[in-house]
């Protein structure tokens, strides 16, 4: 799991921290250890066992409470199920749940309106998206357009690594982009220098990332699917990303 990233988010008024995800809990009781911070919940995006892997040993760890989609939930005691709509608290702060099928069924999102974050596990990533494993190219276009809809300052926390790669298949639907082209140029510096290209910011991802960008005259051009739905122009850019 070279390429996926843990997050904790810590409250330093109340001493709470959340862990998003658990596919490594070794990591993420060293960084608690490291920091001296407790972590008190665990927000599972999806069952994927690079997400989760750690759950149950964590949980047991620490104590924390989990918080995850139905299925994952049914297996441990005392965890809430979420669904799209849900909200809970954290540290005095309103969580919402957005449902985001695609990648999987049961993928969620945790949106904290008061931080202006997003973690948003396999859906969006740094210039790119889930594969659709379990979900319709459809779901995944709702389900992206539910995010698209925050607002653009959001900050956004997606689970990999995978922004050179996802840079280089942008550029071949987006050639014209020059901010797109300024950004993967940024990008191969910070990872030679092996610095994250997580977070993102939801505003830049809406001006580079093309699965945000079904619409666009300049990429339904160069895809000659002018009088397309968004998304049919969508399924055609995930279609060629696999294959890329």
């Amino acid at each position: 799991m070279n390429d996926n990233y843990g997050v904790l988010l810590h409250c330093p008024k109340t001493g709470e921290t959340a862990a998003i995800d658990a596919g490594d809990a070794a990591a993420y009781l060293n960084a608690s250890h490291e920091t001296g911070w407790t972590i008190t919940q665990i927000w599972a995006t999806h069952h994927h066992g690079d997400h989760i892997v750690g759950l149950t040993e964590l949980a047991q760890r620490t104590g924390a409470q989990i918080f995850a989609p139905q299925e994952i939930a049914a297996q441990s005691q005392d965890a809430r199920a979420l669904k799209d709509g849900d909200m809970f608290n954290f540290a005095g702060q309103t969580i919402n749940v957005i449902s985001t099928p695609g990648h999987t069924l049961d993928m969620l999102n945790y949106h904290v309106p008061s931080e202006r974050l997003l973690f948003s596990g396999d859906t969006l990533f740094t210039l790119g998206c889930g594969r659709l494993f379990e979900g319709t190219a459809d779901m995944m276009w709702q389900s992206l357009s539910k995010l698209m809809a925050l607002p653009d300052d959001t900050i956004i926390y997606g689970s990999h690594e995978y922004t050179l790669a996802n840079a280089a298949f942008a550029v071949t639907v987006d050639p014209d982009n020059t901010l797109l082209k300024a950004r993967y140029e940024a990008f191969i510096d910070d990872r030679a220098k092996a610095i994250p290209t997580v977070p993102t910011l939801l505003g830049l991802e809406k001006q580079t990332n093309p699965f945000l960008r079904a619409s666009d005259p300049n990429i339904r051009a160069h895809l000659q699917m002018q009088d397309a739905s968004e998304s049919d122009v969508f399924a055609e850019i995930r279609r060629r990303k696999d294959v890329f």
